[in-house]
């Protein structure tokens, strides 16, 4: 019965996802922007701004279900690069989210992630079938800062992960997750058959104007000073 009704959850959610219109998927840019607002409002688990200012790249993501050990099935988001050194950010592509661990909890509601691409390496995973994400989940107990960038700057997959703390052991892990361009929630968006490189990296289309907000939060929250 449980997975008859996991099956079920599955099913409707992929159903939404297609029956998407444009003003549906602006909401869910400005839904993801709203919880990237909020995560930066607690100083346990924001993403702090140093580390938003040199990344390169930005994954914004929902889950979908809550447990014991939770997992994305059936959840997505979006992701956005800088275009070249400065503070312009482009439009972004929709993703869905496979099933991947987020280490032990306590039947956590936690339901939102960033993910920072630090390099052009890692932007450019996104433009594959399957874009792999792991890493150490920041911003959890005991690790606000999260000053630990130079680990990563002899990787060609540097990547960042933050987590809002809510049932989230410190120094909890995200393994095994992968992310997919969605095609259809793309096709939809921009009225036209485009690919995750031809949004994020070939200027085929331009941002929405959700789009184009969010990426002057991104900038906000990269000039901000501790206080």
């Amino acid at each position: 019965m449980k997975t008859l009704t996991m099956g079920l959850l599955l099913l409707g959610l992929a159903t939404s996802t297609f029956a998407a219109s444009k003003a549906d998927l602006d909401n869910r840019v400005r839904s993801l922007t709203a919880k990237f607002e909020a995560l930066q409002q607690k100083p346990e688990a924001r993403v702090p701004a140093d580390l938003l200012k040199k990344a390169q790249g930005v994954v914004l993501l929902d889950r979908t279900k809550a447990g014991f050990i939770f997992a994305f099935q059936g959840g997505g988001g979006i992701a956005l690069v800088r275009e070249g050194k400065g503070d312009k950010w482009g439009p972004a592509a929709f993703f869905n989210a496979t099933e991947a661990s987020v280490g032990l909890q306590i039947g956590g509601q936690q339901s939102f992630i960033v993910i920072l691409l630090m390099n052009t390496n890692a932007t450019h995973r996104l433009t594959e079938s399957a874009f792999e994400f792991s890493g150490e989940a920041r911003g959890t107990a005991g690790d606000a800062s999260a000053g630990q960038e130079g680990k990563f700057s002899g990787q060609s997959d540097a990547m960042l992960v933050y987590v809002d703390r809510k049932g989230l052991y410190g120094g909890a892990a995200i393994k095994g997750g992968n992310l997919a361009p969605d095609g259809e929630a793309n096709r939809v968006y921009y009225g036209q058959f485009v690919t995750a490189k031809d949004i994020l990296f070939d200027k085929k289309v331009k941002p929405g104007d959700s789009m184009t907000e969010l990426g002057k939060k991104l900038n906000e929250h990269s000039k901000e000073t501790k206080k």
